[in-house]
Order: structure tokens, then sequence, then C-alpha cells
């Protein structure tokens, strides 16, 4: 089989040199070569042909920005992940940097404030394997099942305590010591077959949609630009969103698609009002439950565990929105890894709530729609492109 080929962009040798070693120390990632700075990287790709390009964004003579506006220019389809710092300026132009093209962002691991070497190396296996892997066999390569690349996510999240805590163990620089590639092999019984869906009897029917909840991971930034750009302006029914993303980048994600989408866009905040027409992101490291109240509903955020190895989590959004609104709500679970949301999606439809997933050939993790899907969660698999449509025509008519 074909290896998912990178090329690392980064003007700090140290940078490259880690992120370089992340990717050959994992089975079925190469890197075809490095730049540092976003000019050479231009030059590099007719000669290197990468399914995937790592970009910094503060790099001399050309940044991160001025690449991606080029990348527009001359029609490269390659995908990008941004490596990102954390700061709030950071935060601004990763926003700017996915609205002009940018498949998704990675923070960078950066002295005292940096997650372990295993959490860093997770992030950064789990963003290549999904977008590369897509690219790659567009171009007709011979690539693993994507299962193949989140086994070893699954071991390096096990090794930093991620997968237990939800957050990484004790801090380390980016100087820190990389595996040397395994000799991975796929369990017995890894396989791409899909499992007949397990029926669930709903206690009661669904009944007028009085609230959308959306859980979405790996993939979720364009992907919810694309559902919220084509929202019904008169949508009539608040949405509250799970996207796992780091604290610190979901109030300009927020605003990011506020810009494009004719409803209201905001970050959750605590005590906020449940308004209809309204959408409510989550805030990085927050969970995000629904709380009755005698005039109106509001939000609380919560700093209780990580759940399913997230904070926020779908499965908590989901469980409060199934206690609350029992079938007066739609549920909606969308690209992203692991099982985060399926389990209380099902608890969502056994209260006669409405759920939708987004199918397997648009998603570009099929993880936890796929595991709603088997848990008998999921009403009707949706493609992305007809997502925001399906979403309109239920509110409308139910």
């Amino acid at each position: 089989m074909d290896d998912i080929q990178v090329l690392v962009c980064d003007d700090s040798a140290l940078m490259r040199n880690l992120i370089s070693r992340i990717i050959d120390g994992t089975e079925g990632l190469k890197v075809a070569g490095t730049a540092m700075n976003g000019r050479f990287c231009l030059q590099k790709i007719p000669s290197l042909k990468p399914d995937i390009i790592v970009l910094d964004i503060e790099m001399p003579e050309m940044t991160g920005v001025q690449f991606l506006e080029e990348r527009k220019k001359q029609g490269i389809d390659i995908p990008v992940i941004i490596l990102s710092s954390v700061a709030t300026k950071g935060a601004a132009v990763t926003m700017q940097c996915l609205e002009l093209g940018a498949s998704d962002f990675i923070t960078k691991p950066s002295g005292s404030t940096s997650s372990n070497i295993s959490a860093v190396s997770a992030n950064i296996i789990e963003a290549v394997a999904s977008y590369g892997r897509r690219y790659a066999l567009r171009k007709g390569k011979d690539i693993p099942p994507i299962d193949f690349y989140m086994q070893q996510v699954k071991q390096e999240k096990t090794k930093s305590g991620i997968l237990n805590t939800g957050k990484p163990e004790s801090l380390a620089s980016s100087s820190a010591q990389v595996s040397p590639k395994p000799i991975f092999s796929p369990p017995p019984s890894f396989s791409l077959a899909k499992k007949e869906p397990a029926v669930i009897e709903p206690l009661r029917k669904p009944g007028t949609i009085d609230i959308v909840a959306i859980g979405i991971s790996t993939g979720g930034p364009n992907a919810l630009r694309e559902v919220f750009a084509k929202i019904d302006p008169k949508f009539p029914k608040p949405i509250l969103v799970v996207q796992h993303m780091p604290a610190g980048f979901t109030k300009e994600f927020a605003a990011s698609l506020n810009r494009i989408c004719p409803l209201e866009v905001k970050e959750a905040e605590e005590g906020d009002l449940i308004h209809p027409g309204q959408i409510y992101i989550a805030p990085g490291d927050f969970h995000i439950v629904v709380e009755k109240s005698t005039l109106c509903n509001v939000i609380h955020l919560s700093k209780e565990d990580p759940r399913n190895g997230h904070r926020p989590s779908a499965d908590v959004l989901f469980e409060s929105v199934a206690k609350i609104y029992q079938n007066r709500a739609l549920g909606v679970i969308m690209t992203g890894m692991g099982r985060d949301g399926a389990v209380q999606l099902a608890e969502m439809r056994k209260q006669g709530a409405w759920t939708l997933g987004q199918d397997e050939k648009s998603a570009i993790v099929y993880g936890m729609p796929k595991v709603a899907y088997e848990l008998g969660a999921v009403q009707k698999q949706v493609a992305l492109e007809d997502m925001a449509g399906e979403i309109n025509k239920l509110v409308k008519s139910a």
C-alpha cells in the first residue's frame, strides 16, 4: 500500500524536526519534504506532489496566510493543516486561514504550555491521516483504511492519558523524544464492514422540534461553514453545537461562522437564554448543557470531567437535551473520530427525538456517525451538501 505523503512547512528547524519525526514514526505516513516558508513550500509542491501540507502561520518571506492566498490563486487543491499558537491573535489568524481554504488546524507545542508529546502526536496523526487520505484516494493511490490510522491515534491518546482523563499528563517541551516507527499490525477484528444497526423502539412519537443539537469533531470547521451558510434565514429554533476545539479558539470560530450565516452565531456563555433563531457554540474546555427554566430554558457551562476524552462532549449535550426536550428535539451527529455523542444520540432517539447522521462518503472521518448508526441512533444518513436542507425541512414540517 502507499503512504500518505506530507510536506511540512515551518520556519523553525526544531518544529520541522519534531513534526517530521512524528509523521515518519507513524505507519502509513511519510514526510515527502520540508520547507522553511510559504514560498519554498510552493516551489516544492510540483516535484514532491504531497497529499497534504502541514503549515505554520508566522514565517518570513511568505506567511501561512499569504501561502493560502497564493494557493487559491493557483488552484492548488492539496489540503492544508494549520499549525496554530493558542494566543488570541493566533486564534483570529487561524480562523482567517480556514476562511481562505485551510482544512483544519492543530495547536503546536510551545514550551511550558504544550501538551505532552503523545497528545501532540495523536492530534497530528489524526488530522494528517484524515485529510491526506481522502486526497490520496482521489489521486488513485492505494491507501490503508482510516481505521488503520485511527488505531495508532488511539494508542497515542492512551499513552498521553487523554482517553482516561480527557487531558494530557505533565507538560513537555517540543524537544521531547518521539518513539521510532512501530511495526503496526491491525488487530484481528480490524474491518471496514458495517454492522447492521440496532433497533430502538422510541418511547413516544417524534413531536414538534423545539431545539437542534449538533455534535461534530474532525472535519467540523468546514462542514459547519457549509451547513450554516445554507441554513434558512428564518430558521425558527435554537441550535446548540459541540465542536471539539481547544479553549481559546471557539469564540473566534463562532465569529467566523457568524460572518457567513444568516442567523446569529455566538460562543455560548453561562446563563444564556436559549432564543429561537440563534446558534450557540460550546466554548472550548467547557461542557454545554440545557437547564430548564420557568420562562426560557438556559445554557449551563460545566467543568465536569471530560467524557469520551472530550470537554466539551457531544454526549453531555445530547443527554441534557434528551432529558428536557424528549421527543421535541432534533439531534445531528457529524464527521469525527471516536464515539462521542453516539450513546446519548441513541437516548434522544429512545425518547422520541428526530435524529440525523452524516453519511460515510461526505464525512472526513466516519467515526462518530458510524457508531451512532450502528447503535440505531440515526433515523437517516445525510450527505454534507444536503444536511442544511434536511434540517430546514424537518424543523419546518415536524
